[in-house]
């Protein structure tokens, strides 16, 4: 029980050091795919989620760039503006939640 205990401690800290752009006002028009090709130019894109809306069959207009290194990431921060299909994308890197016990899963600390 210790052990696993341990090893989502070890877990939370990693994920909670990776460098993560958090990307908001996504044009409808852009694909899924046109995100990772933008943030490409910055560096090695580990991974990029834009989730979708089961209902309506479009994206929900934010998402997520994960970068292999915190270097890449502040590349991408350190551009002037993103665009993509005319629209000028809100960038930002995403700011790890610190989570305590007396904290429930949807309640975040803000320091």
């Amino acid at each position: 029980m210790a052990a696993s205990a341990a090893r989502a401690a070890m877990a939370l800290r990693a994920s909670s050091s990776r460098p993560v752009a958090s990307v908001r006002k996504i044009p409808w028009t852009a694909s899924s795919s046109e995100p990772r090709e933008h943030f490409a130019q910055f560096g090695h894109i580990r991974k990029c989620t834009v989730p979708f809306d089961k209902e309506t069959g479009f994206h929900r207009g934010m998402g997520w760039i994960h970068f292999s290194s915190e270097e890449e990431l502040q590349n991408a921060l350190q551009h002037d503006s993103h665009v993509i299909d005319g629209v000028k994308l809100h960038v930002q890197a995403q700011r790890p939640k610190v989570w305590q016990r007396d904290q429930t899963s949807d309640e975040e600390k803000d320091f």
